[in-house]
């Protein structure tokens, strides 16, 4: 453990890299900073590269006719296809990436609760949608690691997210040799962090290693089922079921006492008495204790570098 493959993201070019706000603003975030010394970012902003400066008067998306235009209020310019052409030309350019950390609710960056309007004229939003480059973002890549900066203030989504972008990053990097030892090790390594997210998941990548295909096909078979792990959160009935696999390792050096011990403890992090950290560390100082090395290296103790961790909250869904 302790080494990492480095993901590499696209990030809104406002969030801490350059002063290119609307009003000139940088936005500082601790989540971007600390993630600095880790992960390969690759700035960029659609506002800027369409052309509409730094200051400039605001965008908004304006519903005509049904259909969805990126205005500017102020000048009455439509830019929806200087957006779109920008868009679709950059994302396409886009080659082993793991990624994306977009400025949230922006007319271009958004992925959701960006305010829609019908005119261009003062009054209420009507409703809510993505933004033109951000819903681009989340069609074109439904299977990487999207957020933005407002929910990475959340601690199950921000760990949910470092888990996702490091396992991708390693994945990405394996899968340049097209080695099927070292798939199967990567495998192997991950085993309960993939027992943690979806049991289901977890066995259907076990069957495909089984298979005789050829290399090329194996690898791509995996990676399609790999980019159904993270489809929701580890919950904490499969972070718990997977936590007793782990635990059946020990099961002949512990006592009657020691067993019983651990069920009350899973009980009482299943009854949100007990944060699932209690578990966590219980299981490895067994680990280390009976000196069990494939235990010991399994990704679900560090999926991502500890100086990473911080058990701190939006404040919203708190829950570990």
């Amino acid at each position: 453990m302790g080494v990492f493959a480095k993901p590499k993201l696209v990030v809104s070019q406002c969030l801490e890299f350059d002063h290119c706000r609307y009003n000139g603003d940088v936005i500082h975030h601790p989540t971007i900073r600390k993630l600095m010394r880790h992960v390969d970012f690759l700035p960029v902003c659609p506002e800027v590269e369409i052309g509409l400066g730094t200051p400039r008067e605001t965008i908004r998306i304006v519903l005509q006719n049904g259909e969805q235009r990126l205005m500017q209020p102020k000048t009455d310019k439509d830019v929806t296809a200087d957006m779109e052409k920008f868009s679709d030309a950059y994302l396409q350019s886009l080659h082993h990436i793991d990624g994306f950390i977009l400025k949230s609710r922006s007319p271009s960056c958004g992925l959701k609760e960006v305010k829609l309007y019908t005119s261009t004229e003062k009054g209420p939003a009507i409703g809510s949608s993505s933004g033109l480059f951000g819903g681009k973002v989340l069609e074109l890549y439904p299977h990487l690691a999207v957020e933005d900066e407002g929910r990475l203030n959340n601690f199950l989504i921000r760990e949910r997210f470092f888990t996702k972008i490091f396992l991708l990053a390693a994945y990405r990097e394996l899968k340049k040799e097209e080695s099927l030892q070292r798939l199967m090790d990567f495998h192997e390594v991950n085993k309960y962090l993939f027992l943690a997210y979806s049991r289901p998941t977890q066995k259907v990548l076990s069957r495909i290693l089984k298979n005789k295909e050829q290399p090329e096909e194996l690898f791509s078979l995996y990676e399609k089922g790999l980019r159904r792990l993270f489809l929701r959160t580890a919950r904490y009935d499969s972070s718990i079921n997977a936590a007793k696999e782990m635990a059946k390792a020990f099961d002949r050096f512990l006592n009657d006492k020691e067993k019983s011990y651990f069920l009350e403890l899973t009980d009482k992090v299943a009854e949100k008495k007990e944060p699932f950290s209690s578990v966590m560390a219980l299981l490895k100082s067994w680990a280390y204790r009976f000196e069990d090395e494939e235990i010991l290296r399994q990704s679900w103790f560090e999926p991502y570098p500890g100086d990473l961790l911080e058990i701190s909250d939006s404040g919203k869904g708190r829950d570990y």
